[in-house]
């Protein structure tokens, strides 16, 4: 068998695998553990030139795919109600995150893509937020794998610690629903602090994950710009002539539209008039991300991860104190706002 499309079946059979882990516990999520096992994978067992050939097609293909589903489980109704109340915590921990980000990163000497990737997986939705940003601004497989760990080691420490904090400080279950809304990254590190803090108190509540969803919707506006900001760098590094059409259709990443029309068939009903569950569309989406970064993580080596991976991990850390804190202050100050 060739051994590209060795490769690529390698990836989607650990996906499986990692998949079922998801599903046996609930604070770490597929696509982190995918990439787990193909770092461990590529570091216990040699692979050659031919097998990351396929390796790097499921980390560039799989994505995309992975991306577009992912629009189908966006709604547009998700941002009114009481999502809509955290909109603006939302927006500001976005300018906070990219701006930490971007700053620190510069001052550590990071290259600008990490950084973005760190800025996007830290406002938004953790895996998802960096598996669109890498696609848009055509990250490497190290910097996507870096970014990654650097989300996933902070969002598991505070999925695991918030409930607890929240208690001793007597937050409001309104108030919680900011915190962990806003401050936790990946939607399964939302959902296990909601559970906690719902067995802690003895109540059922699901405003964390209401506030997450309305913050999952940034995902297309932070799209939107970072594609606009894509085609203006492109058309200045191309500045010979090159004509604003021709540049547009070199750097703009389609699967882009993809996205945004499956989460407008989605908010129109489409998909529930056809008969197409929505549970479907999490399930799959979160599958290809997942083979994605299976094939991501063939490329990293433990040392590599240890020593250029240690500035990502630091810049995570930053970025996630602030979002953290801002969010803290915020519950605090806007304590009636809040309800």
């Amino acid at each position: 068998m060739n051994k590209k499309y060795f490769a690529i079946g390698t990836c989607l059979i650990v996906a499986i695998l990692a998949t079922w882990l998801a599903g046996m516990q609930s604070v770490i999520g597929g696509p982190m553990i995918g990439l787990l096992i193909g770092m461990l994978i590529v570091n216990l067992i040699p692979v050659d030139g031919e097998f990351k050939k396929g390796t790097s097609f499921a980390g560039k293909k799989f994505l995309n795919i992975g991306i577009i589903l992912a629009g189908a489980t966006l709604h547009f109704a998700q941002v009114l109600g009481y999502g809509a109340k955290a909109l603006p915590l939302i927006v500001f921990n976005m300018i906070l995150s990219f701006g930490a980000a971007l700053l620190f990163g510069k001052m550590l000497n990071l290259s600008r893509n990490t950084s973005t990737l760190v800025g996007g997986g830290t406002s938004i939705c953790g895996g998802t937020a960096i598996a669109t940003t890498a696609s848009i601004i055509r990250a490497t497989e190290e910097e996507i794998a870096y970014a990654m760990t650097a989300i996933f080691l902070f969002d598991v420490f505070a999925a695991i610690t918030y409930p607890y904090i929240a208690q001793w400080l007597n937050i409001t279950v309104n108030q919680f629903g900011f915190l962990a809304g806003t401050a936790i990254n990946d939607t399964s590190s939302v959902a296990a602090a909601q559970e906690t803090f719902n067995v802690l108190r003895g109540i059922e509540t699901t405003n964390p994950i209401t506030v997450k969803l309305t913050r999952t919707t940034m995902l297309i506006p932070m799209a939107v710009l970072l594609t606009l900001n894509q085609i203006r760098t492109a058309g200045k590094e191309h500045s010979d002539g090159e004509t604003l059409g021709a540049t547009i259709k070199r750097i703009f990443p389609w699967f882009i539209l993809g996205f945004v029309l499956m989460a407008l068939l989605n908010t129109l009903g489409v998909f529930g008039a056809v008969g197409i569950p929505g549970k479907w569309f999490s399930v799959s989406y979160k599958f290809f991300i997942t083979a994605a970064l299976v094939g991501v993580g063939f490329k990293i080596r433990f040392k590599d991860l240890f020593t250029k991976g240690a500035k990502p991990i630091l810049l995570g850390g930053i970025t996630w104190f602030f979002v953290a804190l801002s969010s803290f202050i915020f519950i605090f100050l806007f304590a009636n706002y809040i309800g």
